[in-house]
């Protein structure tokens, strides 16, 4: 049998089969088009201007590190005019963020972009293994999940940009709606799908890989050749949103458009006027100033939990005022320094070799 030509160029001969679209396309096909859709993406959703600083969230995943050469790639093919910097947040976990860093300390070197690190342990006073050995791993992604969120805006703030950009890829939009409605989470379904997102407090990010399979991430890491961290998280296999992913990849083998689908569904939901007017009105935290929808935002709730040895205590509302009931935290407990929207922490520069 003769080899399949490529269904886009004709010329060359197809080596791989689109997971997104299933056409057979050549390798240079395949970047073409996936380089294409995420500048289209980029575009239309008007996400950049020139001049601005953008800090990418990189990891040393396979997700982060492609979007760090896609955003270097598209920004000097078609002169966006930004200033890219590479961001990262260490939560001190040994064996895996650790070794995932020296990876993203390459990168830094390979794509020339300056690099800065914040850890958990800078900034709470706490790893993620301390906290994995105080509350075990039931709820160890709930912790990790606010302190990264607000360790990427304070390290975004410090380096004052414009902009957060971040790999979450189309598997991840689609799981992510799936785990709200499961969960039956209003106020969050109204707004998963969205490609960008800012607070009053909070610097603007989005997601250029919204529409990007994470089968066709993967393709284009290898082929490309790029560097990248392939181990999961320790602690992640316990996590709620592993069900979901389950589903989904069963849901993807039987429909490959299921994932868009999900994502389209998502989109069109619509939060009633009397369910955003019965939700709580942003302000900002009491203790450290970061955005929030009570006194205490939720990375000051959580610290506090641990700080009193009553972590578990803290992940609910009602657990929260159980555990005011005892009594006010005390005068001398570990506190998050007060958020400021202005750089105050120096960056790593490439080396000149």
């Amino acid at each position: 049998m003769a080899p399949t030509s490529c269904s886009l160029c004709r010329d060359a001969k197809a080596i791989l089969k689109r997971p997104k679209t299933g056409q057979q396309i050549c390798k240079d096909c395949f970047f073409f088009v996936f380089e294409t859709e995420v500048h289209h993406t980029i575009t239309e959703s008007e996400l950049f201007k020139p001049g601005d600083r953008v800090a990418i969230g990189a990891s040393g995943g396979k997700d982060s590190t492609v979007l760090a050469y896609v955003m270097k790639t598209l920004n000097e093919r078609y002169n966006y005019g930004l200033d890219l910097f590479l961001l990262s947040i260490d939560e001190g976990i040994t064996g895996y963020r650790d070794d995932s860093l020296e990876t993203v300390k390459r990168n830094q070197q390979q794509y020339d972009m300056p690099l800065k690190i914040l850890s958990y342990d800078e900034l709470y006073g706490w790893t993620m293994d301390a906290i994995v050995e105080q509350i075990g791993k039931k709820n160890n992604c709930t912790f990790c999940g606010v302190f990264r969120r607000q360790a990427l805006d304070r390290g975004a703030a410090s380096l004052n940009v414009d902009h957060i950009v971040t790999g979450h890829n189309a598997d991840d939009i689609a799981e992510t709606v799936l785990m709200n409605i499961m969960r039956g989470d209003i106020a969050r379904l109204g707004r998963c799908t969205l490609i960008c997102t800012q607070g009053e407090d909070t610097i603007k990010r989005s997601k250029p890989f919204k529409y990007a399979y994470e089968k066709e991430i993967v393709m284009y890491a290898y082929f490309k050749k790029l560097d990248y961290f392939s181990t999961e998280c320790i602690y992640s296999p316990d996590a709620y949103r592993g069900h979901a992913r389950t589903f989904l990849k069963d849901l993807e083998a039987a429909r490959p458009s299921a994932i868009i689908d999900i994502i389209h569904s998502g989109e069109a939901f619509e939060v009633k006027e009397e369910i955003k007017a019965a939700q709580k009105a942003q302000q900002t935290c009491k203790r450290c100033g970061y955005m929030s929808s009570n006194d205490l935002c939720k990375a000051c709730t959580l610290l506090e939990g641990l700080e009193r040895g009553m972590a578990s205590s803290v992940i609910t509302d009602r657990a929260r005022k159980k555990m005011d009931a005892i009594g006010p935290a005390p005068d001398n407990i570990r506190t998050i320094p007060l958020f400021r929207s202005t750089p105050t922490i120096a960056v790593e520069l490439p080396s000149q070799s």
